[in-house]
């Protein structure tokens, strides 16, 4: 039994706000109000601390099976749980890919060993291969929550299009990476000055806004459910919301590194700057904002991609993409997007938790009275220098150095502290 007193507890679900307390007991929150007592229970003093849900990330790479030097399912749920997450939903591109039920299944049983709960996509099609779907049935009853081929652009529009028949026939999800590799060189850098300033051409805007505009529409045709991985141009956000508008069911990610820094951090940061997609300029952060508070995007995802620092540590055409975020994505989201007036700390909380869950059906992201006792507890107000100790197996960050506000000081899930600063 664990008691959180005087915390500022705030539900985006509801938009309940108040000083209050909260008692957990078994996996569950048993009461929120104020002044209460429980001489048996442990007793967390959160005066001053926002008392949340736990949060979601939809989209993390955990590397396990087959590339475990880089982070493991259980160095990232520490880092999750670090974060605050406690609820992670992880890509199918490991060694093997997450294609049959037999891999899937062996996966999720690992999984499920950790202390925050750790959901798995599958494959669309088998291996990656980008022509042959795989067994969303089988996949579906063997605890996949949703299916993709992130890092693979499915560049084949036929595919695409029996594969949204297909989700929506089983009512699941599909999320996509969105890159023509035909308009694209050098995977990871934008196109344009910084790039040429490299030596390189690098990946342009219209590789990813053009395949959206494509997908969204098969969308429409379909009535399938389609979610825009990473999206990272200001006219993607313009394509998404006007698909919207037109009555796709399509939804959108963004992660913080795509709304923090430009492309010039390339030049200053070097290869841990370099993602896919990759960072592109201030106008398109701008627009970025703007799809924020209109809610065109509803989810902020890490994309919390580790590699090792001897991938990392090589020439820029050469590195692998790719950064982790689950350990600075909340303080991201306080420094760039509540304290310069773009969010309410509400809405951000709406984007990290409510939002996530609820498109994949998830009984998580709100507080309430019988409902699951995962919960974040931080404090919005103070700054930090962020360094190189991160849970994760690896610290391949492009914030390495900097102040940034916010602190993670307790994660509870299913009603056990599961970190403590």
């Amino acid at each position: 039994m664990i008691l959180i007193k005087n915390g500022r507890v705030i539900d985006p679900k509801t938009g309940f706000d108040q000083v209050a307390d909260v008692l957990i007991q078994d996996k569950k929150i048993i009461r929120i109000a104020k002044d209460l007592e429980e001489k048996e229970a442990e007793s967390i003093d959160a005066s001053g601390l926002i008392v949340a849900p736990g949060l979601i990330d939809i989209h993390v790479h955990f590397r396990e099976p087959g590339q475990t030097q880089k982070e493991t399912i259980h160095t990232g749920a520490l880092s999750a749980a670090r974060g605050g997450f406690t609820t992670v939903v992880m890509m199918a591109n490991t060694k093997p890919v997450l294609s049959n039920p037999e891999v899937l299944s062996e996966t999720l049983e690992l999984a499920a060993q950790e202390k925050i709960h750790i959901k798995s996509i599958a494959s669309i099609t088998k291996d990656f291969d980008g022509q042959h779907l795989t067994d969303f049935d089988a996949l579906l009853a063997a605890g996949a929550v949703g299916f993709s081929d992130d890092g693979i652009p499915l560049s084949d529009s036929g595919v695409l299009h029996e594969a949204l028949k297909k989700a929506k026939e089983t009512d699941s999800l599909l999320s996509i990476h969105e890159e023509d590799p035909k308009l694209v060189d050098t995977l990871g850098i934008n196109e344009g000055k910084v790039a040429h300033q490299c030596g390189l051409t690098g990946a342009t805007t219209v590789a990813e806004y053009s395949m959206i505009a494509r997908d969204a529409m098969l969308a429409l045709d379909t009535q399938a459910r389609l979610h825009i991985q990473h999206l990272s141009a200001g006219e993607s956000v313009d394509v998404v919301r006007f698909a919207q508008k037109m009555g796709a069911k399509v939804s959108a990610e963004v992660t913080p590194q795509h709304f923090s820094l430009t492309e010039q951090a390339v030049l200053e940061i070097g290869t841990n700057a370099k993602l896919n997609p990759p960072l592109r300029q201030a106008k398109d952060i701008a627009k970025i904002l703007e799809g924020l508070k209109d809610n065109t995007i509803s989810v902020i995802a890490t994309d919390h991609a580790p590699h090792t620092h001897e991938e990392k540590n090589v020439a820029l055409a050469e590195a692998p993409s790719g950064m982790i975020g689950l350990e600075t994505s909340l303080q991201l989201g306080l420094t760039h997007l509540v304290a310069p007036g773009h969010l309410k700390l509400v809405q951000l909380l709406e984007k990290m938790t409510v939002n996530p869950a609820e498109l994949y059906g998830f009984d998580a992201g709100y507080l309430a009275e019988g409902g699951p006792a995962d919960v974040v507890i931080f404090d919005a107000n103070n700054t930090y220098k962020v360094d190189k100790n991160f849970d994760s197996k690896s610290s391949n960050s492009s914030f390495i150095g900097q102040e940034l506000l916010g602190q993670v000081k307790y994660t509870l899930c299913s009603g056990e502290i599961v970190y403590r600063s």
